[in-house]
């Protein structure tokens, strides 16, 4: 019992730091101040989690009334719609960017450094292979290729003095420019030297320091911006490759908690799962409380499905939690699949217990009467008058083959073997099963 205790305990305060913290996790309005430019690193994936830390970043920035933002790039890539959303954070603001390439501009990351107003890498950074790849690792088709192709294009053409074939080649393998080192068959990648040949960067700089020197900012108070531990968990929840893991613990550990005595391990982990999943998407801002309050509600519905027979409730509560969860994500169709995923392992978890373990549905014992009121245990649905075997006594109606004798003024309903029976002759019980009497005429002997 203590244990359990321990266990909700342990739940609940879960839950007050899921929900009631994220909105003091995100940053305070500061002051606003002159004369300051802000660094802001863009490193690792890039995806939906990065886009709200830029947003409280870009924010901050433009309520400090900044000179810049110096967009510190070194990523692989990521996913490119949000890579979309970020590049909108960029034009949107009327703050200049600078995108400083400090390493790799890969993929996603190429796009952005394309929508900064000035771009400077370090000597030996690279800038491109902006090819879409599928998460089988093979290429996306033609339809989604020939969009971001057009997409790489016009960030290029919205920036004065920017050749859009460059940018075109960094998604188009059928693109031939071999004096680039880049002939067909093979995305651009753009070394530091021949970006600022092709005049798609300013200049290169071996530091920041450097940057700040060419951009003539150097005289600026620097503010450095890093995502709060909050957002660094919001950020790898929020991953798309972790959202559907995340929900298919959640429930297949619910599942199993069904299946077990009590509240255990299995279901503490189905509810920190969801917690952490509704906790960073809270945090990046996708979410919001009514999705939780709405992920309540079909709980309890589902909950009350166990006491209200008809099966409706439960219908509208398993649609009021999905809802939720698609609710609180950032792409609807991501969502879905991750649902459907999440779905797949229970029903799969559910086979298995069965199946293999031989598991039962331990949540139905308070609801299903198991008791049986058998013979062995006592029970008996009437009084087996079994003393009445070998007592004579004369009928007082026709047996025919049922019907009423009496013994010494006590009436009963017998039966005869099968053989008609007048009234008013002598009769012994012969059988006695529960409510059936079974009688024979007394013959008198010659």
């Amino acid at each position: 019992m203590q244990k359990g205790k321990q266990i909700r305990l342990f739940i609940l305060t879960i839950l007050l730091i899921g929900f009631l913290i994220p909105s003091v996790a995100l940053v305070t309005k500061a002051e606003a101040k002159s004369n300051v430019i802000y660094h802001i690193p863009i490193h690792e994936d890039i995806e939906k989690g990065l886009h709200a830390f830029l947003q409280r970043a870009f924010k901050e920035a433009e309520q400090n009334q900044a000179d810049a933002i110096i967009l510190d790039i070194h990523t692989p890539g990521g996913f490119t719609n949000a890579a979309g959303n970020i590049a909108k954070l960029m034009d949107a603001t009327n703050i200049r960017t600078i995108a400083y390439i400090n390493k790799d501009a890969l993929s996603a990351g190429a796009f952005l450094a394309l929508h900064a107003d000035e771009v400077y890498m370090t000597p030996n950074g690279t800038m491109g292979a902006a090819g879409i790849i599928e998460q089988s690792g093979k290429d996306a088709d033609k339809k989604v290729q020939s969009a971001w192709i057009k997409q790489m294009k016009a960030a290029a053409e919205t920036k004065a003095g920017k050749d859009p074939i460059y940018a075109m080649a960094m998604a188009d393998k059928d693109i031939d420019l071999p004096e680039l080192g880049s002939p067909k068959g093979e995305f651009l990648t753009l070394s530091a030297k021949e970006a600022e040949q092709v005049k798609y960067s300013q200049g290169t700089a071996a530091t920041l320091q450097d940057v700040l020197q060419a951009t003539q900012l150097n005289d600026h108070e620097m503010i450095q911006v890093e995502p709060t531990f909050f957002e660094h968990v919001a950020r790898f929840i929020t991953n798309p490759i972790v959202i559907p893991i995340l929900l298919s613990i959640a429930s297949l550990g619910l599942i199993i908690e069904l299946y077990s005595p009590g509240f255990g391990i299995s279901g503490a982990m189905g509810l920190i799962s969801l917690v952490l999943f509704f906790f960073g998407h809270l945090v990046a801002g996708f979410a919001g409380y009514e999705t939780i309050l709405l992920f309540i509600l079909g709980a309890a519905l589902i909950g009350a499905e166990f006491f209200i027979p008809g099966g409706i409730v439960g219908i509208i509560g398993i649609g009021a939690v999905i809802a939720s969860i698609v609710m609180a994500g950032a792409d609807v169709t991501h969502m879905l699949i991750s649902v459907l995923i999440a779905i797949s392992v229970a029903i799969v978890g559910m086979v298995i217990i069965m199946k293999v373990f031989g598991k039962k549905l331990t949540i139905l014992n308070n609801l299903v009467l198991k008791d049986a009121t058998t013979t062995e245990d006592g029970y008996v649905s009437n009084v087996n008058r079994i003393d009445l075997i070998g007592r004579t006594g004369k009928t007082v109606t026709p047996l025919r083959p049922s019907g009423i004798m009496d013994i010494q003024g006590e009436r009963l309903d017998v039966v005869s073997e099968g053989a008609y029976i007048e009234a008013g002759k002598m009769v012994v019980i012969i059988k006695v099963e529960g409510s059936r009497i079974v009688v024979r005429e007394e013959r008198e002997e010659a």
